[in-house]
């Protein structure tokens, strides 16, 4: 008996090395019976929310977490949440108990607001607190109604701030400064023109690249006349500041990073959508050269790479840029505040790598992006901020605007010359790398910051099983659950009451007041 007891110990030893053990699988935990018009009333409010943050610029992993945490918040613990570029969609099956319920919603996108996005944000950590019901309704639409934070006449002041900020980096005289700002003016008002008129964007980039090219032309064509003061002036940089302010509205990060989680639709999506942008400028900025090189007053190509200016000069650069593109894309002081940072850091980083360090200018973008998207994901928790909004602003100060036109301008006067278009095509694709290592980088810092978000938030995190490799798509492996479950509303809706004459109108219907707002968490 002895020695069948150790053979048996002996074979179980050596099959639970190659077998799993059913025995030590987790039970399935008691899941609460929720009412059906209350799932129903779940659902759509986790559905709403879920689009409004996908339409202004959240992430697909962002909108899909914030789903589920909602749902799992009211006591529907099995529900299921599919993402996709243009629509939204929440499912819950019931687990027997019920017809399942599925709500979808198409989303239209309506442009960046972070400022938004973080009270979307600061809503779902409530309802995760115990918000009743009805109060994140309320809330919710009190949220939905509020407009952009600036006005327009700001938007199109900062943007020709941005661009000076981007001719400062390169130590450019008052004449280019000037210029690019003039230059950037115009296309930002001749955008929003274009985008009330409902012109599709790719026109509006199209429209852009063509002033930018003429006002650098002019530029061009005054200093070859041997007009004071636009003689020897570098009028390339017009162009280069130009791209980099309408390359700032480009989500590369959120699609790089859907694309990376695993939501294909999603990323293709964006992708398509970044490229459709990029396209635009790039057509508009060769149709300018080349109207420009037929009227004879075409801009000459620079025999050597445009090289920055001193270190401060690339700082105060980068730190306006960073805080520019917050106010862009509707940020709050404290987004404001947490970008500049950021783009310092990520200049930092870059001029490191490229320097110091002595690597390529796209690895030295890598590693800037990378350390401004780690700490600024850790930030973010702390200070309860987008982290998707101090990202995107940060890395914006390393697009390289200068090389791209100096590519583009190569490809339109080499002619027939194959080793001349060789070598500007090769530009090109060196910028589209540093492009693909900025992208990288920042939705690298945000994975790895993972962990570090979680452990300084009020949430645990445990890791779900992980699929076998087979492909990309998915989702993460990581489940944030809250710390403290909450009391799980299980009881039917109470029939709704007849309001009284004269009553007060309800939050969700009455016109927006600036009182309703709160002041920022």
């Amino acid at each position: 008996m002895g020695r069948e007891h150790h053979a048996r110990r002996v074979f179980e030893g050596v099959k639970r090395a190659f077998v799993t053990d059913p025995a030590k699988r987790r039970m399935t935990e008691a899941i609460p019976i929720v009412d059906d018009a209350l799932a129903y009333r779940i659902i759509d409010l986790a559905m709403r929310i879920g689009a409004a943050m996908l339409s202004i610029g959240a992430s697909a992993r962002e909108v899909a977490q914030a789903t589920l945490r909602i749902t799992r918040a009211f006591g529907l613990k099995k529900a299921h949440v599919d993402v996709t570029f243009t629509s939204i969609t929440v499912s819950d099956h019931r687990d027997g108990a019920g017809s399942p319920v599925t709500l979808m919603q198409v989303v239209q996108s309506i442009g960046a607001d972070h400022q938004k996005l973080q009270r979307l944000q600061a809503l779902v950590d409530q309802i995760e607190r115990g918000m009743e019901l009805h109060d994140a309704v309320t809330e919710f639409h009190r949220v939905r109604r509020i407009p952009f934070m600036y006005r327009e006449g700001i938007v199109v002041v900062v943007s020709g701030l941005l661009a000076v900020a981007v001719a400062l980096m390169f130590h450019a005289s008052w004449v280019v400064l000037l210029s690019a700002g003039f230059a950037a003016l115009v296309v930002a008002a001749a955008q929003m023109g274009l985008g009330r008129a409902r012109v599709p964007v790719f026109f509006s980039q199209v429209a852009g690249g063509i002033v930018l090219t003429a006002v650098t032309a002019l530029v061009a064509w005054l200093g070859r006349m041997g007009v004071e003061p636009f003689v020897d002036v570098r009028a390339n940089l017009v162009v280069a500041a130009g791209i980099v302010l309408m390359l700032a509205g480009v989500a590369v990060v959120g699609a790089a990073q859907d694309a990376i989680d695993g939501f294909s639709l999603t990323a293709t999506g964006r992708i398509l959508d970044l490229t459709i942008m990029t396209m635009g400028l790039v057509v508009g900025i060769l149709v300018g050269l080349q109207v420009a090189e037929s009227l004879g007053v075409g801009i000459p190509v620079p025999s050597n790479e445009i090289m920055m200016g001193p270190w401060p000069f690339q700082l105060v650069g980068a730190l306006v840029i960073a805080s520019a593109v917050a106010v862009i894309n509707g940020g709050g002081p404290r987004i404001i505040g947490v970008s500049t940072l950021l783009g310092a850091l990520a200049w930092v980083g870059s001029f490191a790598f490229e320097r110091l360090v002595d690597l390529p200018s796209a690895s030295g973008a890598f590693g800037g992006a990378l350390l401004a998207s780690l700490v600024g994901s850790v930030l973010a928790v702390k200070l309860h901020v987008p982290s998707v909004a101090v990202t995107t602003a940060a890395i914006i100060p390393l697009v390289p605007g200068a090389a791209l036109f100096r590519a583009l301008l190569s490809i339109v006067q080499s002619g027939s010359e194959a080793d001349h278009l060789l070598v500007a095509f090769g530009g090109l694709l060196d910028v589209i790398m540093i492009g693909i290592a900025l992208a990288a980088g920042a939705t690298l810092g945000i994975f790895l910051g993972a962990p570090l978000r979680v452990r300084l938030s009020d949430r645990k995190m445990r890791f779900l099983p992980a699929a076998r490799p087979t492909s990309g798509a998915g989702t993460a492996p990581l489940e944030i659950v809250p710390a403290e479950p909450r009391e799980i509303p299980t009881e039917p809706l109470p029939d709704p009451v007849a309001e009284p004459a004269g009553a007060e109108e309800p939050p969700i219907t009455r016109p927006f007041d600036v009182s309703d707002l709160r002041d920022e968490r």
